[in-house]
């Protein structure tokens, strides 16, 4: 007979994890299990990362979901090795094989390269893979794929702001190339990998993927699942970062506590700001976070607000801010 499940008993937590995936884990399971070691009320990702891949993904919880969607947006970059020589079904190593062919490495100067690596920089266009979870009718395009059966997918325009190629050998000593890229969103890397092997006259498929940085945030700041599940339950909830380290690329504005009470209703404020399009927003006492917005024409607008709710569970959370909560201040917003 079975033992019950202990029932978690979940509590509100607001803030970021920056987690390093494990290989072969979906984002949606990596979340899951990091909102069940944290015993979080709300979570959320920033945009999936695929199972074969590792590296940076940022783990929203609480407050700090309303703010998910720039990390989406955001530029990222990923470290790939792409083997030359073999192409596969699947555009990775999980694939069957469709070809195979010798590698000149005689043809493969730096000057070559060099070529290649310019031909895929800047703004370019990439036909989705089938194995991805793009739809087609309503239809994720790998449930195609599965099936056998091949879809018409139209080209999607993507920028490629950076790119490095570098010629390597495997432990195999199978030549390949390594790529560090950092692309706009819906890049897909498995995509570039196989296009940048034909344009070498020779194939390629990826045989690694790791994603080292999405936005500013990198893997350097990252924890494991592993490392999270060794800790006590205190340094976990201090592994999170605060709900505006999503925010590092926006203006920052501090209102004092009548129009941060005001802004916090939703009334647009007007003040000396030059216009911006993304604006973090502060209370000045408080010092905390109220929601973001933009300026236009010396008013700034509303756009996502944080509740006093979640403004005082933030702040009973950060230990040198606790005695602030406490105190009746936060009233004052």
């Amino acid at each position: 007979m079975n033992a019950p499940r202990t029932r978690v008993q979940r509590r509100p937590v607001h803030g970021v994890l920056l987690l390093d995936k494990p290989l072969g884990l979906s984002s949606n399971d990596a979340l899951q299990k990091a909102k069940w070691l944290l015993r979080a009320e709300k979570a959320g990702h920033t945009g999936t990362l695929d199972p074969l891949a590792t590296g940076v993904l940022p783990l929203c919880f609480g407050a700090a979901t309303k703010f998910s969607q720039l990390q989406l947006d955001a530029a990222k970059t990923y470290e790939a090795i792409a083997l030359l020589g073999t192409t596969t079904t699947t555009g990775d190593a999980e694939g069957d094989v469709v070809h195979r062919c010798d590698v000149d490495l005689t043809q493969l100067t730096p000057e070559r390269l060099a070529a290649v690596q310019q031909q895929f920089t800047g703004p370019i266009r990439q036909v989705p893979p089938m194995h991805s979870a793009l739809k087609k009718d309503g239809k994720a395009l790998y449930e195609y794929a599965r099936a056998g059966v091949t879809v018409e997918r139209e080209a999607r325009d993507v920028v490629i702001h950076v790119l490095k190629l570098a010629l390597v050998q495997t432990d195999q000593a199978h030549p390949a190339i390594k790529i560090i890229v950092t692309c706009s969103k819906g890049t897909y890397i498995r995509t570039l990998g196989e296009d940048i092997g034909t344009a070498l006259g020779c194939g390629a498929h990826l045989t690694f993927l790791r994603r080292i940085d999405t936005g500013g945030l990198g893997v350097e700041r990252c924890v494991t699942l592993a490392q999270l599940e060794a800790m006590p339950e205190a340094e976990r909830l201090a592994s999170l970062e605060a709900p505006e380290s999503l925010l590092a690329q926006h203006v920052r504005v501090t209102l004092n506590s009548d129009n941060a009470a005001r802004f916090l209703s939703g009334v647009r404020r007007r003040g000396n700001w030059p216009d911006a399009s993304a604006v973090a927003v502060f209370g000045e006492n408080p010092p905390a976070l109220l929601g973001v917005g933009h300026i236009v024409g010396g008013e700034l607008v509303p756009d996502r607000l944080l509740s006093p709710l979640e403004i005082q569970q933030i702040l009973e959370g950060t230990p040198h801010s606790a005695s602030m909560a406490h105190s009746g201040t936060l009233e004052k917003l």
